[in-house]
């Protein structure tokens, strides 16, 4: 498909006809916004079976930072939106073909996000990590989990050995705070 099609296709699907087409085409940005919009309405739905075929149409994108960014976006909907790591899990199992298309640091960005997000949907579950469980996901989840977790052995641990001195602070404090 073109990417003329593609984007039809993608914004008939969300209900959205307020999109140039022929700007979206020629414009990456108001490319990604238009995407931003579908996977925001996508995101939305209580059915999950069209998710592949939106991110296939996505990742076709011939700017891959604005596909990454789209795709990103959906897996962070509905990881927030699902709140179960094996629901989570198995969601993102099904995308991982279209995925694996992407040229390597996008894919790998992505697999790192969807491992990122079972990781802090479990540990919001109530299930405390190993230590390697915690220190094999990013900066960025460190920093959420040290920020959003409750769980005491969760914040002792990253009060502990997070990764950077921020992340050791913020764990370190509400650890602090808890304890009052």
């Amino acid at each position: 498909m073109t990417l003329h099609a593609d984007l039809t296709a993608l914004l008939a699907h969300a209900g959205i006809a307020d999109v140039d087409l022929d700007e979206a085409v020629a414009d990456e940005h108001v490319r990604c916004s238009a995407y931003l919009r579908v996977v925001a309405v996508v995101a939305a739905a209580r059915r999950r079976d069209d998710d592949r075929e939106v991110v296939s149409a996505i990742l076709r994108d011939p700017a891959g930072s604005v596909a990454k960014t789209a795709v990103v976006a959906l897996v962070d909907d509905i990881a927030m939106k699902t709140g179960d790591a094996a629901e989570f899990r198995h969601w993102a199992a099904g995308l991982m073909p279209e995925v694996d298309r992407l040229a390597d640091g996008h894919r790998e960005f992505l697999h790192r996000r969807v491992h990122d997000w079972t990781v802090y949907l479990a540990v919001m579950a109530g299930r405390a990590p190993a230590a390697a469980e915690l220190a094999g996901v990013t900066d960025w989840m460190q920093r959420k989990l040290a920020t959003e977790s409750t769980s005491p052995p969760v914040l002792a641990l990253l009060a502990e050995t997070g990764r950077t001195r921020k992340i050791r602070n913020i764990a370190g404090n509400r650890t602090v705070a808890n304890e009052r």
